[in-house]
């Protein structure tokens, strides 16, 4: 089972963000946090906000309260370029010089690569009358 985390508008550039979600694409998840813990850039506080959001959303989607007995791993985790502020500064003889503050919108998808049990997925419901439809319109 998947889950999804997105942080959108962060205010860094997407170039900075990439030198770290780099880092931790296809990690194990505890071992994705304690790179990210120790980690000096800025960037990674942001990254690591929403890799335990993604945890926290695939506890909730799962119903599962502890998510170290199955193996999350990171599946995928990139991160896109946002909207850039545009701002002008004051240059000499009466110029202005044109600053752009960049924003960037991070996406972190979460798996477990342990097969639920059969008491974990009581809680989901199947829909018979659609499983019925895609068996006939594949015939």
């Amino acid at each position: 089972m998947e889950a999804v985390a997105k942080l959108n508008k962060v205010p860094m550039s997407v170039r900075k963000m990439r030198l770290v979600i780099d880092n931790i694409r296809g990690l194990e998840v505890n071992q994705a946090l304690n790179i990210l813990r120790f980690t000096n850039k800025e960037a990674a506080t942001w990254i690591e906000k929403n890799l335990l959001s993604a945890i926290s959303n695939w506890e909730q989607k799962t119903g599962v309260s502890n998510s170290d007995e199955y193996e999350l791993h990171v599946k995928e985790c990139y991160a896109n370029q946002g909207s850039m502020l545009k701002r002008f500064r004051p240059a000499p003889y009466g110029r202005a010089h044109r600053i752009r503050k960049h924003s960037c919108h991070i996406y972190i998808l979460v798996e477990n690569r342990v097969v639920l049990e059969e008491g974990d997925l009581d809680d989901i419901e199947i829909n018979e009358e659609v499983i019925e439809g895609i068996t006939e319109s594949a015939e």
